[in-house]
């Protein structure tokens, strides 16, 4: 299976979940920067959490599909279609051969993840297909996707997703795709629309910042830059100033780690994060919040809220489990397709 790219749109890059336990080696983690998207995108049809997905951000691209194929979009609505015909979001599809799907106005959200069958298949550097720009490694020759590009999906399909190709080839009409009648829960998907206060918990410099500086921080408006990306996300705002200058020796930097530099502006690291920083850090995103704010558009405003780190546990927790059941749920569906008259 194949795809061509038509028109790349503003960035589109091949991710998965990460480039993990390299860090300590200098090597960005990279990955989706919409972890809960791109993983609902590939169980939706089938494939594994950490299959690599396409990535687009705010204007999406244009691609052909060489082959007829299972497809999930997932994430911001940038007004989707195939063939000029709207397509929902959130649900497995089915794209007959020649189709062609394009994104056009940003409704809700900046970043969508497209999902096919059996994975975009690209060769695998440091244990995960995801592209790091900045490196020029990973994904599709290490840079985002152009126009004339044809990527590759795997042929390895799971019994879910032959399960799904089977009903839908038996059930396609005239149409140049068809979907189900069912989608995913609403509160799964409703962080998209509502992402505008972002939790965090404390960082290790937290108190060491005045308390006029941790007021402003937990309640005003930050603008996120037009100078953001998957770096990380610049603030405007309210500047934070420290109680007394400090020289800090340079440490790791998780993703969603908070800094502070010398502007008194706040920068979230992201996906695409150094992996050792210097500047005072007031607070980590919640892993939580982390898809929340992933969605942000620049010129958005944002609100922190700080939260304990028990707190902080407890609701990544819960909705780890409110994910398994939707695995579980998903694949019941899709083994019930097996059972459906013609």
């Amino acid at each position: 299976m194949k795809l061509k790219i038509l028109d790349q749109g503003l960035l589109t890059t091949v991710q998965d979940l990460g480039r993990n336990k390299f860090q300590q080696f200098g090597v960005s983690g990279s990955g989706v920067m919409d972890e809960m998207a791109a993983r609902i995108a590939n169980v939706l049809i089938g494939n594994k959490e950490n299959d690599a997905v396409l990535e687009l951000t705010i204007i999406g691209p244009t691609i052909q599909f060489e082959h007829g194929c299972v497809i999930a979009v997932c994430g911001a609505d940038l007004s989707a279609t195939i063939d000029h015909q709207p397509i929902p979001l959130w649900r497995p599809i089915y794209v007959k051969e020649g189709a062609i799907l394009r994104f056009g106005r940003p409704i809700q959200g900046c970043r969508v993840y497209l999902a096919v069958a059996g994975g975009i298949d690209v060769p695998i550097v440091m244990n995960s297909r995801s592209t790091y720009s900045r490196g020029r490694f990973g994904g599709y020759k290490g840079r985002p996707l152009q126009r004339g590009d044809v990527i590759k999906c795997s042929p390895h399909y799971s019994s879910m997703t032959n399960k799904l190709h089977s009903y839908f080839k038996r059930r396609i009409n005239a149409s140049s795709y068809m979907t189900v009648n069912w989608t995913i829960p609403f509160f799964f998907s409703s962080y998209v629309n509502n992402h505008h206060e972002i939790n965090f918990i404390k960082g290790p410099q937290f108190a060491q910042f005045t308390k006029e500086a941790v007021a402003k921080f937990e309640s005003a408006s930050y603008t996120v830059s037009p100078n953001s990306d998957r770096m990380g996300y610049r603030m405007q705002g309210p500047a934070l100033q420290l109680a007394a200058p400090q020289d800090l020796l340079s440490e790791a930097v998780p993703k969603g780690t908070i800094q502070v530099p010398e502007d008194g502006q706040p920068i979230v690291l992201m996906s695409d994060r150094q992996t050792i920083g210097g500047y005072p850090k007031i607070g980590y995103v919640a892993t939580i919040s982390m898809p929340s704010l992933a969605q942000v558009m620049p010129g958005e405003k944002l609100t922190f809220k700080r939260i304990s780190i028990e707190t902080a546990q407890n609701e990544l927790i819960k909705r780890e489990r409110e994910f398994l059941l939707l695995k579980t749920s998903l694949a019941l569906k899709i083994r019930g397709l097996s059972y459906a008259k013609n």
